[in-house]
This record gives C-alpha cells, sequence and structure tokens, in this order.
C-alpha cells in the first residue's frame, strides 16, 4: 500500500487538469481576469470601444459564451501572465489564430448569424478550453 499511494499522487501530479466546470469558479476565475486586465489596460473591458471583449485567463475565456448582434468585432484578450493561447473556429473550417501571448490580443468581426464554437489550440484537448460566440441577427 505504501509503494502504490506515492504512484498515485504522481499520476495525479502528471495528468492534466480539465477546464473548470463549477460555475462559481468560473465566476471567480473571470472576476480574477477582469481584474487582471483592468490592472493591464486601466479600465474594465466592457469600456473597451467598438469591441466586445473575451479574456483568456486560466484556461478558460471568459465569458464562456457570449451572445452579440450581426456586425459585432470580438476582442479576445489573453490576460494570462506566462501562458499562450488561440482561437480557432475549427468546425467552421478557419485556421487557428497566432498564439497569443500575455497581453496580446486578437479581433474577428461577426457578420453571419449563427452560433460559433471555438476553441482554443494548444488547450481545448487537455483542458477542455472552449468558447462559443451567438450571432444574432
Amino acid at each position: 500500500m505504501k509503494a502504490i499511494l506515492p504512484i498515485a499522487l504522481a499520476a495525479l501530479w502528471a495528468a492534466p487538469a480539465l477546464a473548470e466546470t463549477d460555475p462559481v469558479k468560473i465566476a471567480a476565475i473571470c472576476t480574477e481576469a477582469e481584474e487582471r486586465y483592468a490592472e493591464i489596460y486601466g479600465h474594465p473591458s466592457a469600456e473597451a470601444e467598438g469591441v466586445e471583449v473575451v479574456l483568456m485567463y486560466k484556461y478558460t475565456f471568459c465569458p464562456i459564451e457570449v451572445e452579440v448582434p450581426a456586425g459585432t468585432t470580438i476582442r479576445w484578450v489573453n490576460v494570462d501572465k506566462r501562458t499562450s493561447h488561440s482561437t480557432w473556429f475549427r468546425d467552421a473550417g478557419e485556421p487557428e489564430s497566432e498564439r497569443l501571448f500575455p497581453e496580446e490580443t486578437a479581433e474577428q468581426t461577426f457578420d453571419i448569424p449563427g452560433e460559433w464554437g471555438y476553441l482554443c489550440g494548444p488547450h481545448w484537448e487537455s483542458r477542455d478550453m472552449i468558447g462559443k460566440v451567438i450571432v444574432k441577427p
């Protein structure tokens, strides 16, 4: 039994952590992400002009799902301190974005109504980092 415990603990340590699913914990992650954004840019993300902001933080898109009218530009902002992320509308046949390193951004305008699922290229399998854009007419 003593030999099994270290092996089991090592396996847990090596296993990738999946994305958080508890809404309370997700809300806490997104609150922290918003605080990082305000620290970096000097204002809340809601005050960004001409765009809807989605933050990338702790293997989570904040918000995970965003609903916007057609013609809206979404700006993804990596507010992590050390991790790079990307956006990839794989099911729509689009190529993966460049990696966004801390404090880098990417933008995309959504003109066609529908639901557009996307994922973080490096983290969707290991961390289940996925999101959705819902575009209303």
